[in-house]
C-alpha cells in the first residue's frame, strides 16, 4: 500500500507541472499569467473553482489524501473506546508484526496525523510522524540510539487560496480569493540513518 502511494506522489508533481498552460491561464484570467480573483458568488461553497480542480490530477489517489478518511475513522474509534492519544516508540515483537502494515513493522516506525489547512486544496493531508528518535534493534526489538529516525519527504502540488481585490488593487474584496499552484513538502514515511557525529 505504501509503495504504490509513493510512486503516485512521484508522478503527481510531474503530471501537474507540465500539463500545458498554468492552471489559472486561458479564458479565466484578467491578464496573461495573472491569477483570477474569484468572487464569493463564483466560488459558492467550493474550496476551489471546479475548472481548476478538473485541470489537475486526481488528488484523491495520492497517498496523503487517500489515507485521510481511514485515519479520521480510526481516530473516532479510538476516542469512542477512550484509548490514549500519542503512540510511543513501540517494542517490536515478531509475532505481532507478521501481518502489520509497512509503517508498523519498520525499524523506523511511523504513524500518521491529519494536517488541515483551510486555505489549501486539498485541505486535509496525512503527514507521517516518526515514533522513535532512534531506531528499533532487530536483535532486541527495542529502540537503540545507534541509528536515528528521520522523515522522508515528497513534493506535492497543491492549490493555495489568497484573499484578493476584485478591483485589481486596494483592500481585499470580502469572500474573494485567487488560487496559486504551490509545491509543499509532505512527510510520507521515516527511515533510519547514521546519527550526525557531535564535534
Amino acid at each position: 500500500m505504501i509503495l504504490p502511494g509513493i510512486l503516485l506522489l512521484t508522478w503527481l508533481p510531474t503530471s501537474l507541472a507540465h500539463p500545458g498552460p498554468p492552471l489559472w491561464r486561458g479564458a479565466h484570467t484578467h491578464s496573461w499569467g495573472a491569477p483570477r480573483c474569484y468572487s464569493a458568488e463564483e466560488l459558492g461553497s467550493s474550496q476551489a473553482p471546479p475548472h481548476l480542480l478538473a485541470r489537475g490530477a486526481r488528488w484523491e489517489q495520492a497517498l496523503p489524501v487517500a489515507l485521510v478518511s481511514s485515519l479520521e475513522a480510526a481516530d473516532q474509534r479510538r476516542r469512542h473506546k477512550g484509548l490514549p492519544a500519542g503512540p510511543q516508540c513501540p517494542v517490536l515483537r515478531p509475532e505481532e508484526v507478521l501481518e502489520a502494515e509497512t509503517h508498523q513493522r519498520s525499524i523506523s516506525p511511523w504513524t500518521y496525523r491529519v494536517d488541515t489547512d483551510e486555505n489549501r486544496y486539498p485541505q486535509k493531508l496525512a503527514f507521517a510522524e516518526c515514533l522513535c528518535r532512534g531506531c528499533i534493534s532487530t536483535r532486541t526489538g527495542r529502540e537503540t540510539a545507534a541509528l536515528s529516525s528521520v522523515q522522508l519527504h515528497q513534493s506535492l502540488l497543491v492549490l493555495r487560496r489568497r484573499a484578493c481585490s476584485r478591483a485589481g488593487s486596494g483592500p481585499p474584496t470580502p469572500g474573494a480569493f485567487a488560487f496559486h499552484a504551490e509545491f509543499i513538502r509532505v512527510p510520507v514515511g521515516c527511515t533510519c540513518v547514521l546519527p550526525r557525529s557531535a564535534r
